[in-house]
């Protein structure tokens, strides 16, 4: 696992953190050599997100998310991105390229890891597909941790919402 990966990892929320490092760990065993699991985007605060979110509405650019700060699995802590670091120089989001040809997709072995540890993939979306993209919802919505944030339903001493 490459230095940063653990360290955006160390940032999730407290309940993922050894899960997330175990599937990643596995992950870089089963795919290719040439190939490691970079989490691109783990916890990002809600100021972030709204500031994600203003892109292409009240800021250039062009628009990035379609969720507005608190209703994203990212600002608990309970989201990742991840993308692939190839021969530990370039970035890929190939989810197609089978680059151990073992017959399997890389990015889907790696899809199947998270899945049958119980998280959600993005790639399943119904509207926007989001391929990078795993949560871990605890059978929670968006609005249930957004309220347990917004009372302060916190860990002791964190800012990570009590699961």
């Amino acid at each position: 696992m490459d230095k940063i990966t653990a360290t955006r990892i160390n940032q999730l929320h407290p309940k993922i953190r050894a899960e997330v490092t175990d599937i990643i760990n596995r992950a870089n065993n089963v795919i290719s050599k040439r190939l490691t699991v970079r989490i691109v985007q783990g916890l990002r605060t809600i100021d972030e997100q709204n500031a994600l979110y203003a892109k292409g509405r009240t800021t250039p650019g062009p628009r990035v998310t379609n969720a507005q700060g608190g209703s994203s699995y990212h600002n608990y802590g309970l989201a990742i991105d991840i993308a692939f670091l190839v021969d530990g120089k370039e970035i890929s989001w190939d989810t197609k390229k089978d680059w151990d040809a073992d017959g399997t997709a890389d990015w889907l072995e790696v899809v199947l890891l998270f899945t049958k540890a119980g998280y959600t993939w993005g790639g399943l979306f119904k509207s926007i597909k989001d391929f990078p993209h795993f949560e871990k919802t605890y059978g929670l919505g968006w609005r249930q941790m957004k309220a347990k944030y917004d009372a302060k339903d916190f860990i002791k001493n964190t800012q990570y919402i009590n699961i």
